[in-house]
């Protein structure tokens, strides 16, 4: 078997592949790492055939979507899963054919009711319902104590002591252990009365994750995450730095419109002189009003350098084809120490 583990921020992914027939399926991918993924997968000569998801994530962005339109490959996950974009769902029992690898779905509700294991050979990829030292929460979306229990007790602890496990996340790094070790060292575990294990996990009091309602939008739906549609519109837009800027706005007029995307108070609070301001929130309905020749050469601002740039991007997709956004912010062109004016436009 050809195995690779990734770590990023305490979140486990893992590519598993046939050394024979190069083929390979990659296990809880995050969307900050397909990079890596792929080119992992290329100095192995693998060809990755299945994008699997062990469960709904709620802490971090699963890559599956965005590597199935990718590659053209099949996004797995178990049939309980709410998202749509899910090509293939599987049940308990039903295995995935990696060249000579078979990956066996073991069901295992509890940290969300789509959570499932995935055995291969001497291995167990638990997802999150058996960390090391550990199990995953039940107290977000879907989670259900007595129901991990089930999951723990009646099934994974009851397979051969001697399987390494490998969760979805190791906070410590570099972790291993096997289901033997699990129960005879993880606190949790230890806990063999259900009721007093619902408990127990009832009274956690964890921490939610950063992005939780972002993570599930995306996760459960196939949506963007903010930061992904900031990338896609920096990719798609040229931008012009502060100091040519300031060049412009000393030197004779060249046709260059400045708008200013903020809303009212922040631009009347100081903004690049000779700017037109031009709320970002009002910008497709006031376009045709406030700029009637779409070929003037435009340039987006804002507080930070977001907002102006999915302004451009937005412009440039309506016709705007010469429009730029400003590399940086009003933040950054103020601590450059250049000129600010104040007050309401003329």
């Amino acid at each position: 078997m050809i195995f690779e583990r990734i770590s990023a921020g305490g979140c486990q992914s893992y590519l598993v592949g046939c050394p024979e027939t190069k083929r390979a399926a990659l296990i809880d991918p995050k969307l900050d790492q397909i990079d890596h993924y792929t080119a992992l997968a290329a100095r192995h000569g693998l060809r990755i055939g299945y994008l699997v998801d062990t469960h709904t994530h709620a802490d971090h962005f699963s890559a599956t979507r965005q590597l199935a339109l990718q590659l053209g490959v099949p996004v797995v996950m178990h049939r309980a899963s709410p998202a749509p974009f899910v090509d293939m769902r599987i049940d308990d029992g039903e295995m995935l054919a990696v060249g000579g690898l078979r990956l066996q779905a073991i069901h295992t509700p509890g940290h969300t009711a789509d959570s499932m294991c995935l055995r291969v050979g001497d291995r167990l990829f638990t997802g999150d319902t058996l960390l090391f030292g550990a199990t995953g929460r039940t107290d977000l979306p879907s989670g259900d104590a007595g129901a991990l229990y089930d999951s723990l007790f009646d099934r994974i602890l009851r397979l051969d002591p001697d399987l390494k496990i490998f969760p979805a996340h190791d906070y410590q790094g570099g972790g291993s252990s096997t289901i033997g070790q699990e129960l005879a060292t993880n606190p949790r575990l230890q806990i063999r009365d259900r009721a007093a294990f619902i408990e127990m996990m009832g009274n956690l009091n964890l921490t939610l994750p950063t992005h939780i309602t972002e993570a599930l939008r995306v996760n459960m739906s196939g949506g963007k995450a903010v930061a992904q549609l900031l990338a896609e519109a920096a990719a798609s837009v040229p931008f012009m730095s502060l100091a040519e800027l300031r060049g412009r706005i000393g030197s004779a007029p060249d046709g260059l419109i400045i708008l200013d995307v903020r809303e009212r108070d922040a631009y009347e609070a100081g903004h690049i002189p000779g700017a037109r301001l031009l709320p970002r929130g009002q910008l497709e309905l006031r376009v045709n009003q406030e700029l009637p020749d779409p070929t003037r050469r435009l340039l987006t601002c804002c507080e930070l350098g977001h907002i102006s740039t999915l302004a451009a991007r937005s412009l440039r997709e309506m016709g705007f084809l010469s429009a730029v956004a400003l590399d940086g912010g009003m933040k950054a062109w103020r601590e450059a120490g250049y000129p600010v004016k104040s007050g309401p436009e003329p």
